[in-house]
C-alpha cells in the first residue's frame, strides 16, 4: 500500500484517503459526480434498511415521483426558485442526430415547449399530484417517502459531502392542522437524531436553523448537527415545516369537516448519502475506516493461518460451524481463505476497510481451542476460547458500538466552547475548532458579518438552550439564549 496521509497533518486528504483504501467511492468521468463502489453501497443499503423500518413503522409509505419538474412548477413558490435556481440542472431539448461527419449533435427541431429541471428537490412536482389525490379531510394526512437521486449543480464537489448528483431519501407529508404538521417536522427529526446516534454511533444536536439558514420555501428547518474530528460541523439531517406554502401555491385545499375549505399544511425531511461522510470523519483514524457495527457490511472476519492443506481443512471444518451459528442470530461474518494473500495482508486489508471484529485461528489455536480475536475500535487483541466466542462476539460488537459513540460524544463535549466576546470567539474558531457556544442579537446583519468575517455560521439554536440573558458577541445587543456556530461542511 502507498503512503497515505495522517488524521493530523492533512485532514482533507486523509479524508480522500480513508475513501480510497476502503474502496468506498471514486470521481467519475462526469465533473462533480461519484461513482459508489460496492462496499460503500453496501453501508449506504444497511442506512436504508433502517431508516426506511423507521418510516414505516411511524406510518409512511415509499412511492415514486419523476425525476424532471416543468420549470413553470419552480416558478409557483417564490422562495423555493430563488433557493434552487442557480443549482438546477436544465433539460432542453429531447432528440440528438447525426450530422454530415457522422457525429451525434442535438436535434434543433426537437427542442422542449416548456423546459424540464432535472429534480434538486421534490416538493413542487409532489404537490402538483397532492392537489389530485386531497379533497376532503378524509383524504389527510397523506405520510409519503421516495428513495431517490438528485441533482444540484456544484462546482467544488468532496466524494459524499457535497456532489452534483447524490443518493437521498425525502419525505413530504401533508395535513390538516398546523399542529399536526409541526408535530410531524419533530416526530422525524427525532427519528433522524436516533438513527445517527443508535446506528452511526454519531452524537448530534437537534435544533432549529436561523430564518437566512432555513431551507428555501419552509416556515421552519429542524436540523441535526454533528461535530466531526477537525472541528467542522456537518448538517446531518433536516426537517422541515412548510406551513401552508406550497399548498397555497398548487391550490391544495380541502374540505374540513363542516365543509369549510382550507390550505393543506406541509412538512419536508430529508438525509442523504452525505451520512456516508458524516461516519467516515466522525470515526475513522490513520489506519482507514472505522464502522460501527451495526452499520458494518462485514461485522466479523475470520482469518486463517496454516501452512498445508490439511490445517485449512481442519480450520475451516471449525470455523463454518461458527459462522452458521453467528449468522443465525443476524451477524455477518466473512470466512477469507483466499490463498492468494497473506494473512498480514488481510489484516491490513480489514483494518482499513473498518470491519469491527476479526478472528485470527492457526494450528496451534486449533490444538487450543482458541482464537486470537481484535477489535477495531481500540486495536486490543484478546485470546478467547473457541466454544464461548459464540456468546462473546455479540457483546464485543454492543461493546464496540458503544464505545464508538461514548468516545465521540467525549470528543463533542471537549470540543464545545462558551464564549463571551467576540475575541474570545475568534480565539477559539483558530485554536480550538469546534461548536462555539454564543449570545447573538438574532437579526440576520450580525448573522452575516460574522459570517464573513470569520467564515463561522451559525449551525443551529439548539432546543436545549437555556433562557439566559446575556448580550450579543457582535452588536452587544441584549440576548435571551446561546446558539451553537462552527465553521461547517
Amino acid at each position: 500500500m502507498g503512503k497515505y496521509s495522517k488524521r493530523s497533518e492533512d485532514y482533507s486528504k486523509w479524508y480522500t484517503d480513508v475513501i480510497e483504501r476502503a474502496s468506498l467511492a471514486e470521481h467519475s468521468d462526469v465533473r462533480g459526480c461519484m461513482v459508489i463502489k460496492p462496499y460503500g453501497y453496501a453501508i449506504w443499503e444497511k442506512m436504508r434498511d433502517v431508516l426506511d423500518r423507521k418510516f414505516k413503522e411511524t406510518g409512511h409509505s415509499n412511492a415514486y415521483f419523476p425525476l424532471f419538474i416543468p420549470k413553470s412548477y419552480l416558478n409557483k413558490e417564490a422562495q423555493h426558485v430563488e433557493g434552487f435556481a442557480k443549482e438546477c440542472a436544465v433539460v432542453t431539448h429531447y432528440r440528438l442526430k447525426t450530422d454530415d461527419d457522422n457525429q451525434l449533435v442535438i436535434d434543433p427541431e426537437a427542442k422542449l415547449e416548456e423546459e424540464l429541471i432535472v429534480r434538486p428537490t421534490s416538493e413542487t412536482i409532489i404537490w402538483n399530484s397532492y392537489k389530485k389525490w386531497i379533497q376532503s379531510y378524509r383524504d389527510l394526512p397523506i405520510l409519503i417517502n421516495q428513495w431517490a437521486n438528485v441533482v444540484r449543480w456544484e462546482m467544488r464537489t468532496r466524494l459524499f459531502l457535497r456532489t452534483s448528483e447524490f443518493l437521498w431519501q425525502e419525505g413530504h407529508t401533508a395535513h390538516a392542522t398546523r399542529e399536526e404538521a409541526i408535530e410531524e417536522a419533530e416526530r422525524m427529526l427525532n427519528v433522524y437524531a436516533d438513527f445517527a446516534e443508535k446506528y452511526m454511533a454519531m452524537p448530534v444536536v437537534k435544533g432549529q436553523k436561523t430564518e437566512s439558514e432555513r431551507f428555501a420555501g419552509a416556515e421552519d428547518t429542524l436540523c441535526i448537527e454533528a461535530l466531526m474530528q477537525d472541528g467542522k460541523a456537518l448538517q446531518a439531517g433536516t426537517s422541515h415545516f412548510l406551513g401552508q406554502n406550497f399548498a397555497k401555491a398548487f391550490d391544495v385545499k380541502f374540505a374540513d369537516k363542516e365543509g369549510k375549505l382550507e390550505h393543506v399544511w406541509a412538512t419536508s425531511w430529508g438525509v442523504s448519502t452525505r451520512l456516508i461522510g458524516g461516519l467516515i470523519m466522525t470515526h475513522s483514524d490513520d489506519e482507514g475506516l472505522v464502522l460501527p457495527p451495526k452499520l458494518a457490511p462485514i461485522q466479523v472476519v475470520i482469518v486463517p493461518i496454516y501452512k498445508t492443506e490439511e490445517q485449512l481443512q481442519q480450520i475451516t471444518e471449525k470455523v463454518n460451524a461458527l459462522a452458521d451459528e453467528l449468522k443465525a442470530i443476524g451477524i455477518s461474518v466473512k470466512f477469507d481463505d483466499d490463498d492468494n494473500k497473506r494473512p498480514g495482508w488481510k489484516f491490513a486489508e480489514y483494518e482499513a476497510k473498518g470491519v469491527p471484529v476479526r478472528i485470527a485461528i492457526g494450528p496451534r489455536d486449533l490444538e487450543n481451542n482458541k482464537a486470537e480475536v481484535a477489535r477495531r475500535d481500540t486495536k486490543e487483541k484478546e485470546i478467547v476460547n473457541w466454544d464461548s466466542l459464540i456468546q462473546f462476539i455479540p457483546e464485543l460488537l454492543d461493546e464496540i458500538q458503544e464505545n464508538l459513540y461514548r468516545r465521540a460524544l467525549a470528543f463533542n463535549q471537549e470540543n464545545t466552547t462558551i464564549v463571551d466576546t467576540y475575541e474570545a470567539f475568534k480565539k477559539a474558531l483558530d485554536e480550538k475548532p469546534g461548536f462555539i457556544s454564543a449570545h447573538w442579537d438574532g437579526t440576520k446583519e450580525t448573522e452575516a458579518k460574522i459570517k464573513e468575517e470569520t467564515k463561522a455560521t451559525i449551525r443551529c439554536i439548539p432546543f436545549d438552550a437555556k433562557e439566559e440573558n446575556g448580550k450579543c458577541i457582535y452588536s452587544g445587543k441584549p440576548s435571551t439564549r446561546r446558539v451553537l456556530f462552527a465553521r461547517a461542511y
